[in-house]
């Protein structure tokens, strides 16, 4: 009996593939930029905008450029698997000085490759977790960037209390509690600094607190790693929470993922790290999950860009350059301050109802309102003022030409939702 072939058509293969919803950062940059209103604003996308709401090429980068091109040996050949060698020295020595306590035990048990910027850094760790974590749970933090549990989506994601939106500041309480009873070992994610999207950092002694009962519950943090330098201007504050690892838990196994888009500004080059610290100093081991993480990359993209890792390392490895960045981290981190300050005096001044102290109190490139998603729809329908429907406002995006108009908008569309609540209760 002769089978008859079976052909299917390939006009079918792909007719029942539903379509998702767009990505709401981006989705949101496309409105803005189709709105055709003269007085507008974006307050969505977390990229650093000068005083005249441009992009900013920082000066340490420009200089490092320069300094590549004059180099003899300068090329654009394949990067090794795990990445420039000198960026993955370099990039590890801003998260912890040389000079700490139990700096040397913590590097015997480090092995690092460079990544696709954050994004690519917590997707390789995610596929690496996955193959070798003894356990299921990850715990990400209510709210917070609306990727990670898009990035984690191999393991059973749960939530731990972060934002207090009562007292607009950190719920520590919940958040230690969560540690405390959830089981060993899960995954923790942290942000290092510059919580996205609350702003919300723990304090010293908050991290002590968090780090003794993650350690003593044997969980895995990970630490997201892009906002470094945004909050105080300085690489080192903004990394604490590595100090008192080194000089406290030295024994902790962590990993960091770590960013460089919005601290050196080079969103698109798509540069990063992934360091990954664990319990034993032991170069076997090292070389064990050093050809891991090469074999995932291998097969994800091959090897990293070079360019952008070129430039950071010419910074990070250079003295002058390395000041100038500083510098440039300074000059960033002080006109967000800066805006924070103008737009809660603005609210003061037009008596705006509620209180706004929390914009000042928090840090980093975002501010989370406390504004609800009906108010900011309309801050977006009446007054072309764009940001998150979750309340985030991207603050680099205010300036002293258009944050009068922002705070005047907010004063507006908070009265508008006091005055509609109060017909909703009439009703009632």
């Amino acid at each position: 009996m002769v089978m008859k072939k079976r052909f299917i058509s390939t006009g079918t293969l792909f007719k029942s593939i539903p379509k998702l919803a767009p990505d709401a950062v981006f989705d949101l940059k496309q409105r803005y930029l189709k709105d055709t209103r003269k007085l507008k604003v974006d307050l969505g996308i977390g990229a650093y905008r000068d005083e005249y709401g441009k992009p900013f090429i920082l000066p340490s980068v420009k200089l490092a450029s320069t300094q590549l091109f004059k180099m003899i040996d300068f090329d654009h050949e394949y990067l090794p698997i795990r990445g420039d060698l000198n960026l993955l020295k370099s990039s590890f020595k801003i998260l912890l000085d040389e000079n700490y306590k139990n700096y040397k035990e913590i590097l015997g048990k480090l092995v690092s490759i460079q990544t696709l910027s954050g994004t690519g850094s917590l997707h390789i760790a995610n596929i690496f977790l996955k193959k070798f974590f003894n356990g299921n749970n990850i715990y990400i933090s209510s709210p917070s960037w609306g990727n990670h549990k898009q990035i984690f989506q191999d393991f059973k994601i749960l939530n731990y209390p972060y934002w207090n939106n009562k007292e607009k500041n950190l719920d520590i309480n919940g958040f230690i509690n969560c540690i405390k009873s959830a089981p060993s070992p899960s995954i923790f994610l942290l942000h290092t600094c510059g919580h996205n999207p609350t702003g919300v950092d723990p304090t010293y002694e908050q991290w002590i607190q968090i780090l003794k009962e993650l350690y003593e519950k044997n969980h895995l943090p990970i630490f997201d790693t892009a906002y470094q330098g945004f909050c105080s201007g300085s690489f080192k504050m903004d990394s604490i929470v590595f100090k008192i690892i080194c000089e406290f838990f030295p024994q902790m196994s962590f990993l960091v993922c770590q960013s460089f888009a919005k601290n050196f500004g080079l969103y698109s080059e798509r540069i990063g790290c992934l360091h990954i610290i664990h319990k034993d100093s032991n170069h076997l081991l090292n070389q064990a999950i050093q050809s891991q993480l090469e074999r995932i990359i291998r097969t994800e993209y091959s090897n990293p860009p070079g360019y952008g890792a070129k430039i950071i390392a010419t910074i990070l490895t250079n003295n002058n350059l390395l000041k100038q960045w500083e510098s440039d981290l300074s000059i960033m981190s002080k006109r967000i301050s800066k805006m924070r300050f103008l737009l809660k005096k603005e609210l003061i001044h037009l008596k705006t109802p509620g209180n706004w102290d929390h914009i000042t109190n928090q840090k980093g490139m975002f501010s989370f309102t406390g504004l609800s998603s009906d108010e900011v729809e309309k801050l977006e329908t009446n007054y072309a003022i764009y940001m998150l429907r979750n309340g985030r406002m991207s603050i680099s995006g205010l300036n002293e030409q258009n944050v009068k108009y922002v705070a005047e908008a907010i004063d507006k569309v908070v009265r508008w939702k006091i005055e509609q609540n109060c017909i909703n209760s009439t009703k009632v």
